[in-house]
């Protein structure tokens, strides 16, 4: 308790300080420039806009606070823990209670340097993985090179973009509908997609915007941690890239399709599906009396493949018609597993349908049903996870959001998890309320 006092203490000083210099002078467009993600819902990519004129560094202080009562009950068909030592010891689950989740909160600064030329870093100051605050990420991103020269490159830098920090790589669009620890503004439902494609690494990105088309090429280090100290674990860059539409074709209609494609090199041990250190929503769900507590399994309720040197790619569909909003996730991933370098494969189904209502959208009604099957190898069993979602949501204010979600995943009764895996036949279903703010 003390600890989050004096948490709390700092970020009523900073938030003092800061906006007595920079963001009570920062209007709403800039404000927009600076955090758009706080700005409206649906919002992908940064849009592509006339940068503001600069008149001096402007600093904006935001942060994003998340809190979940949890009421989930859990099976499991695994066999008894005792068939491997000979007694009848039960595979006992640990006991769910209803209570509430430890809260989370975020830390935001940006900061306008130059015309067009925006700095962003997140700072986790509390999170179920880690009970200390440490930075996220950040970035770069340069919008205009008038800091070079007045009008350097002006008719390349109408279409073009840079981006570069040691922060989330811009692989498919279903990263920018999750939640990131204390940010679950833009995730209608608490929890993330089962398979969640989010990962915190050094990188950088061109764009290219041109009428309603986006092009992405990036390129990272492939390393979720960073170190200069050569290891037996050969890491080498990974690529990626994206194209896509994105178009308001009248007042009432949205219509966006983008695909989105991933190679690691080297060792890579696909942090796309494992780099989100924060930790997942469904906290200690199907874990024995045997498993261990707190961060050694911090992301219960997710599914990481585990390969090495992979190839994936994410097809995302995105359509809003008045009050209607449906959007969807087909992706597949083939990697390498094990010292026999067997390959294997899996994918991901998820779509979600929502309808917005009230006279600016600020209820909700939807359901989201995410799926993933696949093998470790070609001649494994396969696994399969089905997950269901029902729920709703009021923006009481545009930075209050209220949920309530009722959620059932279940594990398919096979071996391949493991003789006695909480995860063989494993199920869990129940309620979850949540609030959180963000600004």
């Amino acid at each position: 308790m003390k600890t989050m006092l004096i948490r709390a203490s700092m970020l009523a000083v900073l938030v003092t300080g800061i906006n007595f210099v920079g963001a009570q002078e920062v209007t709403t467009s800039m404000r927009d420039y600076l955090a758009p993600e706080k700005a409206a819902r649906n919002v992908f990519e940064d849009p592509k806009v006339e940068s503001p004129e600069f008149d001096g560094i402007k600093v904006s202080v935001g942060g994003d606070f998340a809190l979940q009562f949890q009421a989930l009950e859990q099976s499991t068909e695994a066999p008894s823990l005792g068939v491997l030592t000979g007694t009848t010891t039960p595979n006992a689950l640990n006991d769910m209670g209803k209570d509430f989740n430890l809260p989370t909160a975020n830390f935001d600064l940006n900061a306008y340097l130059g015309k067009g030329l925006k700095m962003h870093l997140r700072t986790y100051l509390s999170a179920r993985h880690h009970n200390e605050s440490w930075v996220k990420g950040g970035y770069i991103q340069v919008d205009n090179l008038d800091f070079i020269q007045e009008g350097f490159a002006s008719e390349i830098m109408k279409y073009a973009r840079v981006k570069i920090g040691m922060d989330e790589i811009n692989y498919g669009d279903a990263h920018f509908r999750r939640t990131d620890n204390a940010e679950a503004l833009n995730n209608p439902f608490v929890g993330n997609y089962i398979m969640d494609s989010f990962t915190t690494e050094a990188f950088g990105e061109g764009y290219v915007f041109y009428k309603n088309f986006i092009g992405v090429v990036g390129v990272s280090n492939g390393k979720l941690n960073q170190s200069p100290v050569r290891t037996a674990k050969q890491y080498s860059p990974s690529v990626y890239g994206k194209i896509g539409y994105d178009k308001q074709i009248d007042q009432n209609l949205r219509v966006r399709l983008t695909g989105s494609y991933l190679q690691t090199n080297g060792y890579n041990n696909a942090n796309i599906y494992g780099g989100d250190r924060a930790g997942g929503r469904y906290y200690y769900v199907l874990l024995t009396k045997n498993d261990a507590m707190g961060e050694a399994n911090y992301a219960t309720g997710r599914f990481n493949p585990g390969f090495n040197h992979i190839k994936a790619f994410q097809v995302n569909p995105f359509v809003k018609y008045r009050g209607l909003e449906f959007f969807g996730i087909y992706e597949h991933v083939v990697g390498f597993k094990g010292a026999a370098a067997e390959k294997g494969n899996y994918t991901q189904l998820g779509g979600e349908l929502l309808y917005r209502l009230g006279g600016h959208e600020q209820f909700y009604l939807g359901g989201r049903y995410n799926t993933v099957s696949g093998k470790d190898t070609d001649t494994a069993a396969e696994r399969k996870i089905d997950r269901l979602n029902l729920g709703g949501g009021w923006f009481m204010t545009k930075n209050v959001l209220a949920k309530v979600e009722y959620v059932t995943q279940k594990y398919n009764d096979d071996a391949v998890w493991g003789a006695t895996s909480a995860l063989r036949g494993g199920k869990f279903n129940g309620l979850l309320f949540e609030a959180t703010i963000g600004f």
